[in-house]
């Protein structure tokens, strides 16, 4: 098939991406790495013995540094729709995090282990029209919203990627309802013209 202007175009700028080759460079999965390495550099949500959700994983890339700094008493659990190749320290279950199986996956893996941390880096495919684009951003920053709310122990953390636009102020609003603190980072490895952020909620208010 024959690719598209804005196809080569969107490809040219990634292989020349400087996060792009310096992910080559190190050995990691993905460039969002850094974006997560300067998170957590500022924030320091990751920590020793913890145990960590990684939502919409593949291809691994945070996984891959969560894993070394909860260490081996803490524990990362990989998901996605998507298959994902094995990580050291990680465990990897394939599925919709939404569907009712695939939690039942994640709860027999936990063996009753608190979730201390869920973080998601999920996006939609993007079309390149805003009107249907943002919609399926906020759609699914509120499926991960949803699922930390019912996964994360009192006191827990959240971490996820949103778009700025529409659906976003309320986004926030609910975040700041059900988190003691909540903090909003545009790490450097966020191309400068995308609205990407993410969102740093911390101290999670479960409902007794």
């Amino acid at each position: 098939m024959k690719r598209t202007n804005s196809s080569q175009n969107w490809l040219r700028r990634h292989f020349n991406d400087h996060y792009v080759k310096e992910a080559q460079k190190a050995g990691y999965r993905s460039r969002a790495v850094f974006k997560l390495l300067e998170i957590q550099e500022k924030d320091r949500m990751l920590r020793l013995g913890q145990v960590v959700v990684d939502l919409g994983a593949a291809p691994g890339g945070w996984s891959q540094i969560a894993a070394p700094l909860v260490g081996g008493k803490g524990a990362v659990i990989a998901m996605d729709i998507l298959p994902m190749e094995p990580l050291s320290g990680v465990t990897m279950i394939e599925g919709d995090f939404t569907e009712q199986d695939v939690h039942d996956q994640l709860l027999t893996t936990l063996n009753g282990r608190p979730v201390d941390l869920v973080m998601s880096d999920i996006a939609p495919n993007i079309s390149g029209m805003r009107a249907v684009d943002q919609p399926r951003a906020m759609y699914l920053a509120e499926l991960a919203l949803d699922f930390a709310q019912g996964t994360l122990k009192p006191g827990g953390d959240f971490l996820t990627k949103v778009f700025q636009g529409e659906g976003f102020d309320p986004y926030l609003l609910a975040l700041r309802k059900s988190f003691g603190k909540v903090v909003i980072r545009k790490p450097k490895a966020s191309r400068p013209k995308s609205r990407e952020v993410y969102i740093l909620a911390r101290g999670f208010k479960a409902q007794i």
